[in-house]
């Protein structure tokens, strides 16, 4: 089907075929990190996330919930984010440019050093590597540590608050009201889509590293005395996930991988198996995948054993979902931080309890997507989004073969039938030939054509966009055909 696209091919297509562009693009001033998703990125997102709510919320019987974006300074406090939550930067002694430390260093030596690390090592690894500002060759002044949160001053005095760097933190502060009004049982999945914000020190790369950004986070609560007690373990026992210790990641099933202690328990090899299955089904290609485990530098402050689920793409492997093992550590915090009582009973234990995260970075999933979906076809000089029919923005294309002899009458009628039961889009202008390729790039699995012979015998032709097939059918089949192949699988 062609060859595989890369960064730059899936930006052309994001800007000029109304997937995602930067905010404020007609001002100088525009800042770094804030994009926005135009309309065929609106309707790929909705559906990414429909997907999610389908085969992890509703598959385990989570809670959704909705939170503020605005948070107390306090929740910081309890969370560690306030103490903890920076990133490495230095400055240049005579341009005042700055950078991020570890970054930098890579680029320059491919020393890899965890952010995370202590800011003497940042500052050895400059000294002995001899490294300049990239922009006017100047000395580097200390490494210090940046907090990535924007604060918000809230009504006449400005009291403290901030923006949330993650959405998990109202998930833990509600969840003795939810746990309680939602009559909840252990273990227990809450979750919640949102926007997300960190003020990054260079953002870059799109979609990549944003200062505001998507989020669907899970956090499933549970007895940590029953980690292996997991009755629907077997539905993913067989699933096959890849996994990285040191070297290669290895493919093996989550029964292999719990035995082996690859995975500690069957519970987080549980939801390891299901977000696998999830990704199968966007149609990223999952042998470029794999569970990388993190080293004790590598983990988040909060993270006792944490999985990241990266991806390979042209730019090299992006983590797409953060799984940590959160221990009590936040439940703790927040009980200790408001005096509120955050055990819960499970059966007739009373429990504080542990959480395991999956923390989904949406705007990444999405470039993934549309980077492992798009190809060059140079066989038939087209280019073709190849997404899953079911998260195609457009499902359908119709088009009048010309718009006289009463064939955009009777399109502009198909196109009010279909239109209600999925996303259509009609055209009449220009070569039909022009008019496929056009739905082709933006992945529409059909298109439909309205030529003489429908007014005779009530049939059009459908094309398929991966296989470029064409046949009749009567119009009165349209709509089973269409729903057939745009519903779950």
């Amino acid at each position: 089907m062609g060859s595989n696209m890369n960064y730059e091919s899936v930006m052309k297509l994001a800007l000029e075929r109304g997937f995602y562009f930067p905010s404020c693009e007609v001002y100088s001033d525009a800042q770094a990190g804030f994009w926005e998703y135009g309309p065929s990125g609106v309707g790929l997102k909705n559906k990414f996330l429909e997907l999610w709510r389908r085969e992890l919320i509703r598959r385990d019987g989570m809670l959704e919930i909705d939170g503020s974006q605005i948070m107390s300074k306090s929740v910081f406090e309890a969370s560690g984010h306030l103490g903890n939550f920076a990133d490495p930067i230095i400055r240049c002694t005579k341009c005042h440019s700055t950078f991020r430390a570890d970054r930098t260093i890579a680029e320059i030596t491919k020393i890899e050093i965890p952010e995370s690390a202590e800011l003497e090592e940042f500052d050895s690894a400059i000294s002995q590597n001899n490294i300049k500002c990239p922009k006017c060759k100047g000395d580097f002044e200390n490494t210090k540590n940046f907090n990535m949160m924007f604060r918000v001053g809230i009504g006449p005095e400005e009291e403290e608050a901030y923006l949330r760097p993650e959405t998990c933190q109202s998930i833990f502060v509600d969840f003795p009201r939810l746990f309680k009004t939602m009559r909840g049982k252990l273990p227990l999945g809450i979750a919640q889509v949102g926007k997300s914000f960190r003020n990054e020190i260079a953002p870059r790369q799109s979609l990549l590293r944003l200062r505001e950004f998507y989020q669907a986070e899970i956090e499933v609560f549970c007895n940590p005395a029953k980690l292996d007690e997991m009755d629907r373990f077997p539905e993913i026992q067989d699933t096959v996930i890849r996994v990285q210790t040191d070297s290669e990641p290895v493919p093996m099933t989550c029964k292999e991988a719990v035995k082996s202690g690859v995975i500690p328990n069957k519970f987080v090899a549980y939801y390891l198996g299901i977000l696998t299955e999830f990704y199968e089904k966007t149609g990223i290609d999952i042998t470029k995948s794999r569970f990388r485990k993190l080293g004790d530098k590598e983990k988040a402050f909060y993270a006792e054993v944490a999985f990241d689920f990266e991806v390979e793409t042209t730019i090299g492997w992006l983590e797409l979902v953060a799984c940590n093992y959160r221990s009590d550590y936040d439940l703790s915090n927040h009980a200790k931080k408001s005096n509120e009582k955050f055990e819960v009973m499970d059966n007739d234990e009373k429990v504080l309890p542990h959480v395991f995260e999956i923390s989904m970075g949406i705007d990444r999933s999405l470039y993934t997507i549309l980077e492992h979906s798009l190809r060059d076809d140079r066989e038939h000089d087209r280019i073709v989004l190849s997404l899953k029919p079911y998260l195609s923005p457009v499902n359908v294309g119709i088009l009048s073969l010309v718009k006289k002899d009463g064939l955009k009458e009777k399109a502009d009628e198909i196109f009010l039938n279909v239109k209600r039961k999925c996303d259509a889009f009609l055209d009449h202008s220009g070569a039909i030939g022009r008019r496929y390729r056009r739905l082709d790039e933006i992945g529409s699995p059909f298109a439909i054509t309205i030529d003489h012979q429908t007014l005779e015998d009530q049939t059009v032709t459908i094309r398929k966009r991966d296989s470029m097939e064409q046949s009749r059918i009567n119009i009165s089949d349209l709509d089973s055909v269409i729903s057939s192949s745009i519903s779950f699988p």
